[in-house]
């Protein structure tokens, strides 16, 4: 009873938290695109990068231990295969979710060029969760600072291995770097938590004897300072067109460039 009571009290605090972040209506109004929204091009090329150059951190390295001759693997928030892709040779089937079918899409050339055996379930989890069969891992990479309800959706990634679920995450939410820019161009403060750890507790709550492990990012967050200057735009609901100004703005105040994300993987069998 202690454990559900303290999972209950955890979960409100994850979602109080993220819920913090939403953007200021008066902001939101006003923004030219979707600040949430996500490229599958970008997405895609940092698949082609994984797929040329295999990680060999701590997610892949927990993924390869569980995956034996014949395993299958389920990826939640697929994404375009960059968590999974990249260990082909270690599955024998691919089960991918994800809301987006521009990203499923991209997934499935992929795998296709790769032969890899595919089945793909366009939705949101745990919505969909009873569409997806069992498989022996997963996996699910960069999703949950997107999940509001995080201990209904830690059951249904643990429901759905039989061996070990493997979840990767930055150590603070993906936006907190921009922090200094919210500020400068909108004189809002934006929120410091939740941070992995607060996952890690909550899956712990949850009766997972859960394993952490914490590196430097092995990817750059950009290329350039103009490709971030074009992502706070985006995410910060200023127009494009100043873009130049965002940029000489991120120089002033230090950002470019920026330091590497920790990254923390989270399993538990």
């Amino acid at each position: 009873m202690l454990i559900s009571m303290d999972a209950e009290e955890l979960a409100t605090r994850w979602r109080e938290r993220l819920d913090s972040w939403a953007i200021p209506a008066e902001i939101m109004a006003k923004a030219p695109v979707d600040p949430w929204g996500h490229h599958p091009a970008r997405f895609a090329t940092r698949t082609d990068r994984a797929l040329a150059e295999p990680d060999d951190g701590p997610t892949a390295t927990h993924l390869i231990e569980a995956l034996d001759e014949g395993a299958t693997l389920l990826d939640v928030g697929a994404g375009t295969g960059a968590a999974s892709l990249p260990l082909h040779d270690r599955f024998s089937m691919l089960y991918a979710v994800d809301t987006s079918a521009a990203m499923l899409d991209e997934l499935t050339l992929r795998a296709d060029k790769l032969g890899v055996p595919l089945t793909t379930i366009e939705g949101r989890w745990p919505d969909v969760a009873e569409q997806v069969p069992v498989a022996d891992v997963v996996v699910c990479a960069h999703v949950i600072y997107n999940v509001p309800d995080l201990a209904d959706f830690l059951r249904a990634l643990n429901a759905h291995a039989r061996r070990r679920v493997v979840i990767e995450l930055p150590h603070r939410h993906p936006m907190s770097w921009m922090a200094p820019l919210w500020q400068h161009f909108h004189n809002v403060d934006r929120p410091v938590r939740p941070v992995a750890e607060d996952c890690v507790a909550l899956a712990a709550a949850l009766g997972y004897p859960v394993r952490v492990e914490e590196r430097e990012a092995p990817l750059d967050r950009f290329n350039s300072l103009e490709d971030l200057a074009d992502s706070v735009c985006q995410r910060a609901c200023l127009d494009p067109a100043r873009s130049a100004e965002v940029g000489a703005t991120a120089l002033e105040l230090g950002m470019w460039p920026l330091p590497r994300e920790r990254w923390t993987t989270i399993w538990w069998d």
